[in-house]
């Protein structure tokens, strides 16, 4: 995150150096990206951004890791404890800190959250939840989930499912950037 953060903190301190309005930023990851730009986003003593997109981001770690999909070709359980450093038994507090769920307790950017319909890395489920908190806190937000997709669907650029996905971004940041 300190990593996101000091990106960010440049951008905005010479991004207009480079023609940049910095007045209108939004981020976008996939998958552990998307992690990162949802905690940027969302986390309290984050710098305004104006939209956050996340293509299959991890939201919830400690449900990831009670409740890993099936089948799981990855070993959910196995990477969340290296990330982490422990199960969410050990350090309950560092699992809910890294829950970019656990932060949606305010109204916060728009976003818009990409999930495929058979991801087996991170289920289409997170966003479902994720959706459904941020409508709560009254922060716009939009799902899509493409059916039959799987992690990772948009690394094949001309597939469908990243076809679909790019559309869809497009005219989201079009609105959520506008002047």
């Amino acid at each position: 995150m300190e990593d996101v953060r000091s990106a960010l903190g440049w951008i905005r301190q010479h991004g207009a150096e480079y023609g940049a309005d910095v007045t209108r930023l939004a981020v976008l990851g996939r998958s552990a990206g998307a992690h990162l730009a949802l905690l940027s986003a969302y986390a309290p003593d984050s710098p305004p951004m104006r939209a956050v997109v996340s293509f299959y981001g991890p939201v919830d770690l400690t449900e990831g890791y009670r409740h890993p999909p099936r089948p799981d070709p990855l070993n959910v359980r196995a990477i969340e404890e290296a990330f982490l450093g422990a199960t969410p038994d050990s350090v309950p507090a560092r699992y809910r800190a890294a829950s970019p769920i656990h932060h949606v307790t305010r109204r916060l950017p728009p976003s818009l959250l990409i999930y495929g319909g058979r991801d087996h890395v991170v289920e289409a489920r997170f966003g479902r939840m994720l959706h459904e908190r941020l409508l709560a806190t009254g922060t716009p937000s939009a799902l899509l989930e493409i059916p039959w997709a799987e992690h990772a669907f948009d690394a094949v650029p001309n597939g469908l499912g990243a076809q679909i996905a790019l559309y869809y971004t497009e005219r989201f940041l079009a609105w959520a950037l506008r002047e």
